[in-house]
């Protein structure tokens, strides 16, 4: 791992705290990371997700290339809010310019995988193959991830990205047979399972969270 991708199912699927994860992960191994969230659109209490992710792993660099304050797709947030979404070529020499000074770089996107993040249709698929990044794809537990996860993995095939690894967001205490059957199949898979972190992850106090949340990095 030097610059990866961590993207998503969908919106809401933990891509933030799977970040933290990985970060921690890094750190734990004595290397140096960077977090850069290419755009946020809506914030919580005030916190965008580069904020979470510094307090739940410690990392002391985490940037956004934008932020913008409405929860919707960043073309429509920049829209709403009269402002220009910066150009893939911008993120790429952000991205390029932690890579310089850290041991890795993860690159967060904004909801799923082909959300757009600049004004001329380009998403988090075009950054990472611009990056020559693999990606880590972060899914739900539930009925319809199987399907919901094939399609991600499938475009990331087609535009030629490496596939890291597949993390589910949120894997509640108590499991359905579903839920179960669902893990069972997303390990199998050929990118297989990196881990599923527990439900309610990202509200561990940050100590306990660097303690017992875990992934295999990729």
């Amino acid at each position: 791992m030097s610059v990866l991708a961590v993207t998503g199912t969908d919106t809401g699927v933990g891509k933030t705290v799977v970040t933290a994860a990985l970060a921690a992960g890094v750190i734990a191994r004595g290397e140096t990371v960077a977090v850069y969230k290419p755009t946020q659109a809506g914030l919580d209490d005030g916190r965008g997700d580069v904020d979470v992710v510094r307090e739940l792993a410690g990392v002391t660099t985490a940037v956004e290339g934008i932020r913008l304050a409405h929860p919707m797709a960043p073309v429509a947030a920049a829209r709403r809010a009269g402002t220009t979404l910066p150009e893939l070529a911008e993120h790429v020499a952000r991205v390029a310019d932690l890579a310089a000074d850290h041991d890795h770089v993860l690159v967060e996107g904004a909801g799923g995988l082909l959300v757009e993040l600049d004004g001329h249709g380009r998403t988090l698929a075009d950054l990472a193959a611009a990056l020559s990044a693999p990606a880590v794809v972060v899914c739900r537990s539930g009925l319809g991830t199987l399907n919901h996860t094939a399609l991600t993995t499938e475009a990331l095939t087609r535009r030629g990205i490496a596939l890291a690894g597949l993390v589910i967001g949120s894997w509640p205490a108590a499991p359905s047979e579903v839920e179960r059957s669902n893990r069972a199949e997303l390990d199998r898979s050929p990118a297989g399972l990196l881990g599923a972190l527990p439900e309610g992850a990202g509200r561990l106090d940050p100590a306990r969270f660097r303690a017992e949340v875990q992934l295999r990095c990729p």
